[in-house]
């Protein structure tokens, strides 16, 4: 029965944007965005508690939330550690172990709506405006960012190439945003007039249509190094989309693996990741 009803919300709600967009498409427009961008998990858990506030160093205003800020510090070049949906800062875990032993200075952050930050929304240009902001204040060379966090970094540096990044690392991360909402759409069930009130205000908010929010516009002049992960067998984010972005960017390295799933913890792939960010 808890199956059956938590299939039927995403159907009452796409049948309300139906409703709605008949009374006023930008209210439908508005209210489908806001649903899209609300987080239902990635709180810290218990178990994550002792490792992340043992790293706590700040919590910084940003765009009205509060931010929670971790630092493990190293003398070598600092790198930025960017989470991705419904996840936090422990997700590095693996990562940060290596990045220690070999003495880098390491910088994260919870993104709005997730571990330790304020908020209950997130979408990618509020995470680039956050992102952008420890960028500004702590100036890394180097950033590793998995899943939504990946196409973040990418549209920050589409919108500020002069920062002080080198190199980027993107683990399992999307790369057209029309596909996201057509798996949203499909979810939801709502109609195509919703859908255009959706790319209204995506084209007054952030100047970009739905068709046009893709990372491959993003890498197009890109001249920072990359280096891209992807899973072949990767449920949530098809291989597809890191193939795309490697053929737009001209300074980016392709690994493809099999049986590593989304998440990419792996020794093989922070061993990998170690060995760019070193050389």
């Amino acid at each position: 029965m808890k199956k059956i009803f938590t299939q039927l919300i995403p159907l009452f709600y796409g049948k309300y944007l139906n409703i709605l967009a008949l009374v006023s498409k930008k209210k439908a427009g508005q209210t489908a965005f806001d649903i899209f961008c609300t987080i239902r998990k990635g709180r810290v858990k218990p178990i994550q508690k002792d490792f992340l506030d043992a790293a706590k160093l700040t919590v910084e205003d940003v765009n009205g939330q509060h931010i929670q800020v971790y630092h493990w510090k190293g003398t070598k070049p600092t790198v930025l550690l960017m989470h991705g949906w419904e996840s936090n800062t422990f997700r590095w875990r693996n990562l940060i172990k290596k990045l220690r032993e070999n003495d880098f200075d390491i910088l994260a952050f919870d993104a709005p709506g997730h571990g330790y930050s304020t908020g209950k929304k997130l979408h990618v240009p509020l995470y680039a405006i956050t992102s952008r902001f420890f960028l500004d204040k702590y100036q890394p060379t180097l950033v590793v960012a998995h899943s939504v966090g990946g196409m973040t970094i990418l549209y920050d540096h589409y919108k500020n190439p002069n920062s002080s990044v080198e190199k980027i690392v993107t683990i399992g991360s999307p790369c057209e945003f029309s596909e996201i909402m057509g798996y949203f759409k499909a979810l939801l069930g709502f109609n195509h007039r919703v859908h255009i009130a959706m790319d209204t205000l995506m084209k007054e908010k952030f100047d970009l249509h739905i068709n046009e929010f893709s990372s491959t516009r993003f890498v197009a002049n890109n001249t920072k190094k990359g280096l891209l992960f992807h899973d072949e067998g990767d449920m949530q984010v098809r291989a597809e989309a890191s193939k795309k972005v490697h053929q737009h960017w001209q300074g980016s390295q392709l690994v493809l693996t099999e049986g590593l799933g989304h998440s990419m913890h792996q020794d093989a792939v922070n061993d990998q990741i170690m060995e760019f960010l070193s050389t």
